[in-house]
């Protein structure tokens, strides 16, 4: 049996003030392309399938596009709502789907959905578990409310409620913040951790397919695996190399997971250099000045209107910042100065040394001097 697991696709999301969609059609495209190579059993697709619970026309399309391309190939597709989605908006229309293959997991009412599929080794089950939160689980199970004090009491009941077989083969899809793995700056991050759950509640699945997460990684068990985003979000996941999973399941115990890269239409970068060298053509022809980059300029000087000339090379640039001398050293005020006896020039230069961590050029004393004259007629 063989599936790949991707998630987060985030439909409709911005990348700094620049629409994603285009982005996100070659990344399906690029989908539905490794489906054809490979040729799968199913696609599992761990949540967060939009950006917003009310996502936008354009996001709509794309995925109403997407699954037709699927449903073309006949493929078994399984999908769960993350906590950005709305699994009652997400599953219109879900009923009518389930002939071409195409399953979406209910809003959590207190069961799981599970569909099963055979191989030469037997059945293997899906058991589509949407993103919970502990108020719902205990909503439905009220008589069990005291025992739900935190996520993983209520990830562990509800799939203890799901009573799932353990003696066959069995995949879990959840859109869940694992404990210990690591975070980016594009999810939605819940203060002190309160959203962790313990990996130990999977215990006994041949395979957790997880979403939430946005850089692929293991999640306290080699089975146990967040496929991570298809596309960088941002610019804390410069590194990270983006695509799904394929897993294969043999007979009961074992299995062979592959990482599938997909290559973007614009990739995220950041570049650092003074001006001059980042403007000059042959440092920046030959390359894709169309990526999404943050550019971090070492000159001592700031550019003026430095952003709008560097976006005339770099068309997708979303972020410009400095190190140098100012920015590399945090000054502070350790003495009282004596205003009464100092002169206008002599505090200027030393508010100047504060903002800048450096003296003022003699060029500019003499500006700041002439300045000074002409205000206060003369005075020093």
């Amino acid at each position: 049996m063989k599936f790949l697991h991707i998630s987060d696709l985030h439909l409709g999301k911005r990348f700094s003030e620049f629409s994603l969609i285009e982005d996100q059609q070659y990344i399906l495209y690029k989908i539905i392309n490794c489906i054809d190579e490979q040729k799968p059993d199913a696609l599992v697709i761990a949540g967060d399938v939009y950006d917003k619970n009310i996502p936008s026309v354009e996001a709509i399309k794309l995925f109403d596009e997407f699954l037709c391309k699927l449903a073309e190939r006949k493929i078994q597709v399984y999908i769960i709502s993350g906590n950005h989605d709305s699994a009652e908006r997400m599953t219109c229309g879900a009923s009518l789907m389930e002939a071409s293959g195409i399953h979406f997991a209910k809003a959590y009412e207190g069961t799981v959905s599970c569909y099963t599929l055979q191989d030469k080794d037997g059945p293997v089950n899906f058991y589509l578990l949407p993103f919970i939160k502990p108020a719902v689980v205990k909503s439905v199970f009220p008589e069990e409310a005291d025992k739900i004090n935190s996520y993983t009491d209520a990830v562990r009941l509800a799939v203890q409620k799901a009573a799932p077989d353990f003696n066959g083969r069995n995949v879990l899809v959840a859109h869940q913040f694992v404990t210990g793995s690591a975070r980016c700056e594009s999810e939605e991050i819940s203060i002190g951790g309160q959203d962790n759950v313990d990996a130990a509640v999977f215990e006994g699945f041949d395979y957790v397919a997880l979403g939430h997460l946005h850089g692929a990684q293991k999640a306290g068990g080699e089975n146990i695996r967040y496929s991570g985003s298809p596309l960088k979000y941002s610019f804390s996941e410069v590194n990270h190399k983006k695509g799904g999973l394929m897993v294969e399941l043999g007979a009961k115990g074992q299995i062979k997971i592959e990482p599938v890269l997909f290559e973007p239409k614009h990739d995220v970068r950041e570049l650092k250099g003074t001006y001059e060298e980042l403007t000059l053509r042959k440092n920046y022809e030959n390359t894709a000045t169309d990526d999404y980059i943050h550019i971090t300029l070492t000159d001592e000087e700031d550019i003026p209107e430095g952003f709008a000339k560097l976006q005339g090379i770099y068309k997708n640039l979303c972020k410009l910042d400095y190190d140098n001398t100012r920015t590399r050293t945090n000054a502070t005020v350790d003495t009282v100065v004596d205003v009464e006896r100092t002169s206008p020039l002599e505090l200027f230069s030393e508010f100047f040394k504060i903002q800048n961590n450096k003296d003022l050029s003699e060029e500019q004393k003499s500006f700041v001097q002439n300045l000074i004259e002409e205000i206060w007629g003369g005075e020093k």
